[in-house]
């Protein structure tokens, strides 16, 4: 029904090498504006892409469009490195956003934040499944993005760590996340949906270490 990567089947998700272009300014991330959006935890977000290009966080499928084709919005001005990364993935973009975690409580509480994304409502048939990617801003090697097939089975559980510039791929539809952050201070990342064929799997091989 869907094209969909076949490198994604085994687990849902992989994780990348590093990002290694130019340094991204912290301001490309702390001049943003920021929408009170709740997903996964203690989060707020900001737009660079929407449906519209409007400064919102609703869904592309509340303007009759699938998760895709996105708008840059005023914040795309700010950050000029990021909207270039997701320009050189090369691949059909919906959402581009920055999220804002607050410091969780436990792994309990990350944990009860497991959820699945809905990232293909009004996809049409035969075109590109949509993921995930995570550009990982902020310095959190102790925080961990928690993975299950099974949302209340820890025997299906990954983990991905989260030191800065850490890049991974989600199937987040299919597989429950949630990100788990001891820090104490807010985790920054760049979430951006990506239409699934052969651009986004070029642009996953030549990310990936050798």
């Amino acid at each position: 029904m869907y094209i969909k990567l076949d490198r994604l089947a085994p687990t849902g998700f992989e994780v990348l090498k590093k990002y290694d272009g130019p340094d991204i300014p912290d301001t490309e991330w702390s001049g943003l504006e920021y929408m009170d959006w709740r997903s996964g935890g203690d989060t707020n977000f900001a737009p660079i892409a929407s449906a519209l290009g409007e400064m919102e966080c609703a869904g592309f499928w509340d303007h009759g469009k699938p998760d895709k084709d996105g708008i840059w919005t005023k914040n795309a001005e700010v950050c000029p490195t990021l909207v270039k990364w997701v320009e050189n993935v090369g691949a059909r973009y919906g959402r581009v956003r920055i999220i804002k975690l607050n410091p969780s409580t436990s792994e309990e509480e990350a944990a009860r934040n497991l959820h699945l994304d809905d990232n293909n409502r009004l996809n049409p048939d035969g075109e590109g499944w949509v993921v995930r990617t995570w550009l990982q801003l902020t310095d959190d090697p102790d925080s961990y993005m928690i993975l299950r097939d099974e949302k209340d089975d820890p025997a299906t559980e990954h983990r991905i760590f989260m030191p800065k510039y850490s890049q991974f791929v989600i199937d987040s539809q299919r597989l429950y996340h949630a990100a788990y952050h001891p820090g104490s201070k807010p985790r920054y990342a760049l979430i951006t949906s990506f239409e699934s064929g052969p651009t986004l799997e070029r642009w996953m091989e030549s990310q990936t270490a050798k």
